[in-house]
């Protein structure tokens, strides 16, 4: 009688041990769920659309360094930083931007085909005096951090970019914007420009 006794007890352990899992099992579930949702919300607010991205390379060294060009439209519901901007993994340092506001790109003004902007001469060639399209208002040199506002749309030159020579002519090469909660990934194919 005692034995049977003991075999009671020993049967509520282990009922109690499965219990104690299963809780804990599903309060972990709870908690990743939780993380999830807080995570998917945070993205969805932040949504970068990148287009006509274009690396160009001069058939010779008159008409000037390698190009790059992509716009970055803003299609997300709050204002985003641009941390960095990369060609092939290689920080860009030496970068343009016009900054258009949403009517602009409604009007029709950023329609056109990103084109080859010839640098200006000079010891520091730079792009900043030129305009995009039927864009009158002059590219500017960009700061550590650019800020597109939501809604709106970057032009962005990039002179030089790294590791990009005339043997990439025909290649795939990728820009990749980085901003504080996520990046993204863009491919082009590296053209050829005659002048």
């Amino acid at each position: 009688m005692i034995r049977l006794l003991k075999n009671r007890y020993a049967l509520a352990t282990v009922i109690t041990t499965l219990i104690i899992l299963v809780v804990s099992i599903l309060l972990a579930g709870v908690v990743c769920y939780f993380a999830i949702n807080v995570v998917s919300t945070r993205v969805q607010q932040e949504s970068l659309s990148i287009s006509q991205a274009h690396i160009w390379v001069p058939s010779s060294t008159t008409l000037g360094s390698v190009e790059g060009a992509l716009m970055i439209t803003n299609t997300g519901g709050r204002d985003v930083v641009l941390n960095q901007i990369q060609v092939r993994g290689q920080p860009c340092t030496t970068v343009f931007y016009l900054d258009a506001v949403p009517a602009d790109t409604t009007s029709g003004a950023l329609s056109a085909e990103l084109q080859w902007i010839t640098p200006t001469t000079g010891p520091n060639p730079t792009l900043a005096a030129q305009t995009v399209g039927t864009f009158t208002n002059p590219l500017a040199v960009a700061p550590a951090n650019l800020v597109l506002v939501s809604g709106g749309t970057l032009v962005v030159y990039i002179t030089s970019p790294d590791s990009v020579t005339i043997n990439d002519i025909g290649l795939t090469i990728g820009f990749t914007v980085f901003t504080a909660q996520a990046m993204y990934y863009k491919e082009t194919n590296v053209q050829a420009y005659m002048g």
